[in-house]
């Protein structure tokens, strides 16, 4: 990162990649990766990169509208990262992209990518955004949250001064401590705003690539709600398994976004989280879905 760059600036350079290099039905793309407090390659970064890579291989008249993710294995963020994107099918509307991304030691990440030729009609309907949100403006931010604790934790760190988005959560959040109230009457339902932190100026595959990122940030929390942990749950340890999202409508990752998140089970380890998406205008832009994998130790 430069001086004067913002980190969503940074996040933006990072995803636009290196130029593609084909062969046979196969591209291949070198990426970077970014700082993360675990000190492994983020899963957010990952898919949004894999949205990108594949974006680069297809009409620029088609944009992603799903990509389901499988995580292999932690990545060194020290480490660049090699994506091989495989041409599966280029239809009349849809082209489907299968992409591999790798580093020395192995394979990180495979996901299918697919992508709709813009402009087609069809059905539409959706779920409306819940009633009587408080304005994003009104909310308290992670970055002002967390800024006491920066000097402590390199998670507090992070989301005070490096997180490339503004967070804001309307329920109470589970980055600092467990909401006992939630979990008393079993439920991990929960609602954020989120927007960059900074005005971006891209093509609409890179707004699309940025909710993939963002959406990562939080998809946990759900589970940890409703189990009554959080991060900081002494000897807690956790990771994505897999991601999965659909955008319906184009995204302006500048403006407000409303997640509306729920977690419908858990067992063996295992959590799923949900999301809503929605423009500030009750829109609904995307769907989101997400297992993750939650540990902690057992009481003796």
């Amino acid at each position: 990162m430069t001086r004067n760059d913002t980190p969503a600036e940074r996040l933006v350079h990072v995803l636009e990649l290196s130029e593609p290099s084909p062969y046979r039905n196969h591209t291949y793309i070198n990426g970077e990766a970014m700082y993360f407090p675990t000190g492994r390659v983020y899963g957010g970064q990952v898919i949004a990169q894999s949205v990108i890579a594949a974006s680069k291989t297809v009409s620029p008249s088609r944009l992603p509208h799903s990509i389901h993710g499988y995580f292999i294995t932690a990545g060194d963020i020290h480490q660049d990262l090699l994506f091989d994107v495989e041409s599966l099918r280029d239809g009349r509307s849809f082209s489907a992209r299968r992409v591999n991304v790798t580093q020395a030691d192995g394979a990180i990440l495979t996901a299918i990518a697919s992508f709709q030729e813009q402009g087609q009609h069809g059905v539409e309907f959706s779920d409306p955004m819940p009633q009587d949100v408080p304005d994003p403006e009104s909310l308290a931010g992670a970055k002002e949250l967390m800024e006491p604790y920066a000097g402590k934790s390199p998670f507090a760190d992070y989301y005070a001064q490096q997180s490339p988005f503004d967070i804001r959560h309307v329920t109470r959040t589970v980055m600092l401590g467990a909401d006992k109230d939630s979990a008393a009457h079993d439920s991990g339902r929960q609602m954020v705003w989120m927007r960059a932190d900074g005005a971006i100026e891209a093509p609409q595959v890179m707004h699309r690539a940025m909710l993939a990122l963002g959406c990562d940030q939080i998809m946990l929390e759900p589970i940890l709600r409703r189990a009554g942990l959080s991060l900081l749950t002494p000897g807690i340890s956790y990771a994505s398994l897999d991601h999965s999202m659909w955008w319906y409508r184009d995204i302006d990752i500048n403006a407000w976004h409303l997640y509306v998140q729920d977690t419908p089970t858990a067992g063996h380890g295992r959590g799923l989280g949900t999301a809503k998406v929605y423009a500030q205008d009750g829109t609904l832009v995307a769907a989101i879905a997400q297992e993750a994998m939650i540990r902690v130790p057992e009481r003796r």
